[in-house]
């Protein structure tokens, strides 16, 4: 049987290493496509789901951090359990929770029901993000080899990223927000029937045990400070939620520091830390995706209240940006061990910042050519962030510790993505509403006019005014709404901009020299792999 193909036998299970290796990296680019399917599917359905359900801002930030949110604070319990009891079942676990969330959100009769449906679809995603990026550590243990197989897996991310706007479009251009959905229940079920077949099981040496200590503190932390910013950015941050909210999550994170320095089998080891490149590329991941995901909730935003796209149209724009890190995550890929990541790294964060920088001089106007230059320029950067980012931080610690790493770095990463629509969704929604007597006032609308629209933004946010009917004068205050929320979307891309800004500094100063190229032994070119005092010993990077 020639080698790189599954095997056709009674079972249709891969039995050589090749063939088993192709497999898994094929299943683990599967698994990641329907973990982050849902990002930006609902991300482009924002409005009409707002329209839909007659959600405020402050729910709309919900749909987004239900799904993020148990993802992020259960990731790594999902990674801990994948190498105590197996990977590949949690694999399976993972697709059914997407699926089963996936279906709840189809049936969805409010927002509150859709919540539940994207809580479930992130336990999902957070069973499949640690354990896929495990596999492919057990596939390919040769440092040097690995990260071509990861830029096969951010380019499996990357396509899901692109394909989700573009699928929701097509749904709401015939069908109700609901439907964008029914596209992940049957891939979850598929992949499942398939992982059954060609996946072989595998988990870390030694036994590992659950850190709930850790687990607790840690959920506490995120699902606190989550809570607290949306809160505090819908209302005010003195009121008493949210103070008690921001005070549960400190006390929680210096709880769960202390959780995990006296654990005998810590659900992150802290000593990771000790290694720069794993410390910056952690700092890295939720730096820049805090800004990089709350400009994607406003900029969805904005094609609907400003620009008066269709979902499909608005689909079209965003998949400029997935496109171009699609395209580019396997030869990123490659030049992930030739290349500093002192050099990939921060200087494509130095290329998001620019990006962004140039999206301020955007308007209700501004037409298709000019913001789409602005946009492929977005995703060149994030190409080169995106895959050497999670290669180094897994090849900047030890062998064993591959999948605790790669779990780390993704649970870091969905933190600041959770925080990323409340943070910018409170600054956008904060200064639009500041902002909205003034734009009334200079479109000519009378002081009674003002005060009805200046109640409804104060109360259901500044996408709920887009429904009031003034009349005559309701041009004139959509007008004055576009200007509201250019304000505050010129801030969120100031913010963001900073933020990717001192990702780039942080990498520039913690990152270090080239990696070792791929090496080459008897076993032929690419078959390389680590002697066992190797495989324990951190990569070079």
């Amino acid at each position: 049987m020639s080698q790189g193909r599954v095997s056709v036998n009674a079972t249709t299970t891969p039995d050589t290493p090749q063939e088993r290796r192709a497999a898994t990296l094929v299943m683990a680019c599967v698994g990641v496509f329907v973990a982050y399917l849902p990002v930006t599917t609902v991300s482009v359905s924002l409005p009409a789901i707002q329209r839909a359900l007659n959600a405020s801002t402050s729910q709309l930030s919900w749909v987004s951090d239900a799904f993020v949110l148990p993802m992020a604070a259960l990731i790594l319990t999902a990674g801990v359990f994948g190498e105590a009891h197996g990977r590949k079942k949690v694999y399976q676990a993972g697709l059914a929770l997407s699926g089963l969330g996936a279906l709840v959100a189809l049936c969805a009769p409010t927002v509150q029901v859709l919540w539940i449906g994207q809580a479930l679809a992130g336990l999902g995603s957070a069973a499949l993000l640690p354990t896929t990026l495990a596999l492919i550590s057990h596939a390919v243990p040769d440092p040097r080899e690995r990260g071509k197989f990861i830029g096969l897996w951010a380019t499996a991310l990357s396509a899901a990223l692109a394909l989700g706007p573009v699928l929701a479009g097509l749904v709401l251009e015939h069908a109700a927000w609901r439907w964008i959905y029914l596209y992940v229940v049957p891939a979850s079920l598929l992949a499942m029937a398939f992982a059954a077949k060609l996946l072989t099981d595998s988990r870390a040496p030694g036994a590992r045990r659950l850190d709930w200590p850790g687990q607790i503190t840690a959920a506490l932390t995120i699902t606190a400070l989550v809570y607290g910013i949306i809160e505090g950015g819908a209302g005010s941050f003195t009121d008493a939620k949210v103070l008690v909210a921001l005070c549960v999550a400190a006390v929680s994170a210096v709880g769960f520091v202390l959780a995990e320095l006296r654990s005998t089998d810590p659900m992150l080891d802290l000593t990771l830390f000790r290694s720069p490149a794993f410390t910056a590329t952690t700092l890295i991941a939720m730096i820049s995706f805090l800004g990089l995901i709350g400009f994607f909730f406003t900029l969805s935003l904005y094609f609907g209240l400003v620009q008066r796209l269709s979902t499909l149209d608005a689909a079209w724009r965003l998949l400029i940006v997935t496109a171009v890190p699609l395209l580019l995550g396997a030869p990123v890929g490659r030049l992930v061990h030739r290349v500093s990541p002192r050099l990939l790294i921060p200087g494509g964060l130095l290329v998001t910042t620019a990006a962004l920088l140039t999206l301020t001089g955007i308007d209700a106007d501004t037409s298709f050519a000019s913001l789409s230059w602005r946009l492929a320029l977005l995703g060149l950067g994030m190409a080169f962030v995106i895959t050497p980012m999670t290669a180094t931080a897994v090849s900047a610690v030890p062998f064993r510790q591959a999948g605790m790493a790669a779990a780390g770095n993704n649970a870091f990463r969905q933190v600041g993505g959770a925080l990323g629509p409340a943070v910018l969704g409170a600054l956008l929604s904060t200064e639009a509403v500041g902002a909205l007597p003034g734009h009334l006032t200079d479109a000519g609308l009378g002081a009674q006019a003002v005060g009805q629209v200046t109640a409804v933004a104060e109360s259901g946010g500044i996408g709920a005014v887009g429904a009031v009917d003034l009349g005559a004068d309701t041009p004139r205050m959509l007008a004055a709404l576009s200007e509201s929320f250019l304000d505050g979307l010129q801030l969120c891309l100031l913010v963001a901009a900073a933020l990717t800004l001192l990702a780039a500094v942080v990498g520039a100063a913690l990152l270090r020299g080239p990696s070792a190229p791929p090496r080459t032994t008897a076993g032929g070119p690419g078959q390389a792999r680590p002697s066992e005092a190797e495989a324990t010993a951190p990569a070079r990077v």
